[in-house]
């Protein structure tokens, strides 16, 4: 694929890129159309995002919320891992646990609604479902919601708690419901 001579590469392209998102239906920017973009594979970039929610760009932080929401709305898990996509390049960054992080929750009939360190709200249901494992080094719950196509958030603990102090005890397990759809938490009585 040849790239025209005046087109931007690397970060000033994937800012463009997520600037020209579709307009929503509800009168805000949508998310760009990154499932409909193909373009070959370019490399690396140096943009790390930690296990605690920071993006790092060449070991610095990127300091501006706005920046890493518009980033945010470029990010794909492909088969070979995470990139940042553009309808030009394609670029692989590096992602230590899950992508976003689940930072609130809020109940309003009977739908959990969770907002996400970038700025996603999703709904908890059957298409967004909650799912925990365990993490294999600490033996604890590891909470996650599917946010958008194979992108997850991790649940941080205080907003896990929450869930915890909401659920039912069914079948000898902790369990929430969110809309149509009901989530095992874990055991109950397990210290979870």
């Amino acid at each position: 694929m040849s790239v025209p001579a005046d087109s931007k590469t690397g970060l000033a392209s994937i800012a463009e890129a997520a600037t020209r998102g579709p307009e929503s239906g509800e009168g805000g920017r949508g998310l760009p159309p990154v499932h409909l973009w193909n373009p070959a594979h370019c490399g690396d970039i140096d943009i790390v995002i930690r296990r605690d929610g920071t993006w790092l760009h060449e070991n610095s932080p990127i300091g501006r919320p706005e920046l890493v929401r518009l980033f945010s709305t470029v990010l794909r898990k492909d088969p070979d891992g995470y990139c940042l996509v553009t309808p030009v390049e394609k670029l692989s960054i590096k992602v230590e646990d899950l992508p976003f992080r689940a930072v609130a929750v809020m109940e309003a009939d009977g739908v959990l609604s969770f907002t996400t360190d970038v700025g996603d709200v999703v709904e908890a249901g059957s298409g967004h479902p909650i799912r925990v494992e365990t993490d294999p080094v600490s033996g604890e719950p590891a909470p996650a919601l599917h946010v958008r196509a194979d992108l997850w958030a991790r649940i941080v603990r205080p907003v896990f708690y929450e869930l915890v102090e909401q659920a039912e005890v069914r079948d000898s397990r902790l369990v929430v419901r969110s809309g149509d759809a009901a989530f095992a938490l874990g055991p109950a009585g397990a210290g979870v």
